[in-house]
């Protein structure tokens, strides 16, 4: 009986770490993405859910090839953390924050 109960109590923490939460992707966006893109919450809102979701699809790989593949100097600047080790970790987090909080959404983020 405490092998199943031990064995629940453990699905229940993997299923909650293995979920995504729109305040860490938030808290990302603001570490990660605000010095470029100031105004985070008119950002957020350029794009409807369904063109975040087209962004962020496997990983956030779209959105990285973006930002690494543009001749702008504000896109050059974040390659290191599109190319890095932290963004695919925080991509999941990251599409649910924009995706919670796209154009047609009709929720606006405290970003700060």
């Amino acid at each position: 009986m405490i092998k199943y109960i031990a064995y629940i109590l453990l699905l229940f923490m993997l299923q909650t770490t293995l979920e995504a939460a729109s305040y860490k992707g938030q808290s990302e966006f603001v570490r990660q993405c605000v010095k470029c893109h100031k105004g985070g919450q008119d950002f957020v809102a350029t794009k409807r859910a369904i063109e975040w979701k087209k962004l962020m699809a496997k990983k956030g790989e779209p959105l990285a090839k973006l930002h690494i593949n543009s001749t702008d100097e504000n896109a050059l600047k974040s390659t290191e953390y599109f190319s890095g080790s932290r963004y695919p970790k925080f991509a999941k987090h990251l599409k649910d924050f924009l995706v919670d909080y796209a154009s047609d959404s009709g929720r606006v983020p405290a970003c700060n």
